[in-house]
């Protein structure tokens, strides 16, 4: 399909160096690994309508209702996972995208809730403040924030709108990245895509479309979409394909700027993605916290060869950032199918290979071009010569051979934190039957940190 909201002439900017040009591969060894259970659920609030008391009530292919509590398997591709749906009650899953906080603790998210718009009318939109334990391995839930719409802030009816309790869910956005504020959170939505603000208790203030060159970003899961009416007229324009917005949300250093990474290309005008030197490339967009309005400035991010999606996005000070890039393998490649064409339940169908944090420079100079890869980690091969792992790797190392690795952020100056998104229940990457945990881990890259 040919989207048509993009102006060719953005193009002319993309004059970056090769996406593989002066990058250095850094080592990473891991200091603690805490994991939350896959099945960690948690109850609806007491206040929340029936509806919401079970999720995944809508997640056969057909997407009918179903009732009955654990008789739908959770599937990655041909494999069967050990956890069914529907769910009682609501997980505590997905998580999104973190924070690091000065007291120690963490703040994070789950997404929309089961993969698309279509399914997850039932799963409630929450975020979630953790704490860590790296020496016992445990993860804890401190508090939980269900979002909602109270005051009627979206410009469109939500799944609950004649609710009295107007709690939104997955049905309405899919939240993919965080960043906590004084009075309460920004979050990326990948649905418009939209920038979002709730405040301290998740009540949602703020709705804002997302522009770039001046012209509106839109998916074709934005609410505001019109189809035609006849079969035989044009599709409406959108120019970013589904499941492509903000699945990064990074702040500035002194609080006055927001830089929101697409996981998708925009689509010019030709219908081409955008690229740099050869390489597809995604947009970081800058947005004034003052103002709230979008500046009018970005950058891209141009993809490896080998490169599908990014997964977390955070500024480590005023022009450097981590980013997580990474391919849709998932698995070991000592448990490959035979043959890929025909993937079995018991092999990887398509094993991970490409997993990475890059560290990258935006800064004034490289405005509307492409940011500076600078070096990365591979989270396929994370030095463990201190046997810190709880699960996963083998002798002397530690991997993640999940297909969405999504939260990374600096703990002090020479760790970092690395966590999955598990996608319950349909995710099995540690294993070829068991639906992955929730397994964030604690690395110690301080060569890394410090690169130029």
């Amino acid at each position: 399909m040919k989207a048509a909201l993009f102006s060719s002439v953005s193009l002319f900017f993309l004059v970056a160096a090769s996406a593989s040009a002066d990058q250095q591969a850094f080592p990473a060894k891991l200091a603690g690994q805490a994991i939350l259970p896959a099945n960690t659920l948690v109850p609806a609030p007491v206040d929340a309508p029936e509806f919401l008391k079970h999720a995944g009530k809508f997640t056969t292919p057909d997407r009918k209702r179903t009732e009955a509590l654990g008789s739908v398997p959770g599937k990655d591709g041909q494999r069967i996972t050990d956890i069914k749906l529907p769910l009682d009650g609501q997980p505590v899953q997905g998580f999104s995208g973190i924070k690091t906080m000065d007291d120690g603790t963490f703040w994070t998210l789950s997404d929309n809730g089961f993969g698309t718009k279509g399914n997850s009318s039932d799963a409630m939109l929450f975020l979630h403040q953790m704490k860590f334990d790296w020496t016992t391995g445990k993860a804890d839930v401190v508090k939980n924030i269900f979002l909602s719409d109270p005051n009627k802030i979206a410009p469109f009816p939500i799944t609950l709108e004649g609710a009295e309790k107007r709690y939104l869910t997955g049905g309405d956005f899919d939240i993919e990245s965080i960043q906590p504020v004084a009075d309460g959170f920004w979050l990326g939505d990948e649905f418009g895509p939209y920038l979002l603000k709730v405040d301290t208790e998740g009540r949602l203030t703020d709705v804002i479309a997302t522009t770039a060159d001046g012209k509106l970003v839109m998916s074709p899961d934005n609410p505001l979409l019109s189809v035609p009416a006849n079969p035989a007229a044009k599709m409406p324009a959108f120019n970013l394909k589904r499941s492509g917005g903000f699945e990064g949300l990074a702040m500035s250093k002194d609080g006055t700027k927001l830089y929101g990474l697409l996981e998708g290309a925009l689509y010019r005008d030709d219908g081409k993605m955008e690229s740099v030197d050869g390489h597809t490339a995604i947009r970081v967009i800058e947005f004034d916290v003052t103002s709230k309005k979008w500046t009018g400035r970005s950058w891209f991010y141009p993809f490896e060869d080998k490169g599908a999606a990014i997964g977390d996005f955070n500024m480590l000070d005023d022009t450097t950032a981590l980013v997580i890039e990474r391919d849709n393998g998932a698995g070991t490649k000592d448990k490959v199918c035979a043959d890929p064409k025909e993937p079995k339940p018991d092999c990887f169908q398509a094993p991970a290979e490409f997993k990475r944090i890059y560290k990258i420079e935006l800064d004034d100079a490289n405005a509307g071009k492409g940011v500076r890869k600078i070096g990365y980690i591979d989270l396929m091969r994370i030095e463990d010569p201190d046997n810190k792992k709880k699960q996963g790797g083998r002798e002397g190392f530690y991997d993640m051979p999940f297909v969405t690795i999504e939260n990374v952020d600096r703990v002090d100056a020479t760790h970092i934190i690395v966590g999955n998104d598990n996608n319950l229940p349909f995710s099995a990457g540690r294993a070829v039957d068991k639906a992955d945990d929730n397994e964030f881990s604690l690395l110690e890259v301080g060569d890394f940190l410090s690169a130029k």
